[in-house]
This record gives C-alpha cells, structure tokens and sequence, in this order.
C-alpha cells in the first residue's frame, strides 16, 4: 500500500531506517527508445530545504551520459525481503563544480545516513577528481514516499 503524505517530514524518519538497513538502490534510466536500465549503486541522502537530496559516486559512462542527457528523470528503488520499500522519483544531473563534489565526497565518507557510504580513497580514487565523484549526479526528489508491505 502507498502511503501518501504531504511533507517529507512525515516518513523522513522511516526513510532515512529503511535506507540505512537497506543501503543499495536500484536506479533506473531511461533511453532514447523509452527502454528502462537499471544499475545497482549506493546513493547517500541528505535533507535539504525539508526534501531529501541524494548523492550519487558514480563512473561518468557513455550509457548513463546518453540517458540522462535525453532524459534526466530517474527512479531510485529500495527493496527488503521484509517487504520495506522506498522509492524515489528524480532529476537527476552531474555535478561539476569542485565544492559541491567535496560535499558529496563528505557525506560519503561520513556515512548519510549512519551505516551507508565509504570512503572514496579507499576505492583507489587519489581525489575527488577520479574515479568516485568526478561523476556525481544529485537527485532532486520529491517527497519521498517510504512504502511498506506489498504493492
């Protein structure tokens, strides 16, 4: 069942439980023949302004380029096998600018929430203009709905 609110304040607290016990995501993009992909990553989350902002390291590839170039709306998916669900309907675009990528490249290490993230270092990346943030895209969520049980 969907549970329907009208601020993200209402479920932030269950949002923000299920993605730290959940941790991976499934995001899905869409081509330019409306054909779905989807990649499994680990997106962090702040709240910004009431609404949850989500954080993403991520290869800057050919593929998800072309799809978010074409179609910048994604679809942020987190599944338990107790039947916990979030799902998060975005925008989702690159980030360039060095300080905001040094925010994102934080938030990673700290953990946003507790218990999801790493730090990018150890992944190799020398800095945050390689591997991990030199490719960020930031979703810009809507109230985030925490959805619980079967659909």
């Amino acid at each position: 069942m969907a549970l329907k609110v009208r601020s993200f304040s209402d479920v932030e607290s269950e949002f923000f439980q299920y993605i730290s016990d959940i941790a991976y995501a499934t995001m899905i993009t869409v081509d330019k023949k409306s054909r779905p992909r989807a990649r499994i990553l680990l997106p962090i989350w702040e709240v910004i302004d009431g609404r949850p902002v989500g954080w993403l390291a991520a290869y800057r590839t050919p593929v998800k380029s072309a799809h978010l170039a074409n179609n910048p709306h994604t679809t942020y998916s987190y599944w338990n096998p107790r039947q916990n669900a979030v799902f998060i309907d975005s925008v989702s675009r690159w980030v360039e600018d060095e300080p905001t990528k040094r925010h994102a490249w934080e938030l990673y290490r700290e953990g946003s929430p507790p218990g999801v993230g790493y730090d990018p270092a150890a992944t190799g990346a020398a800095d945050r203009r390689t591997r991990s943030t030199t490719c960020c895209d930031r979703p810009v969520a809507g109230a985030g709905a925490a959805r619980k049980g079967c659909a």
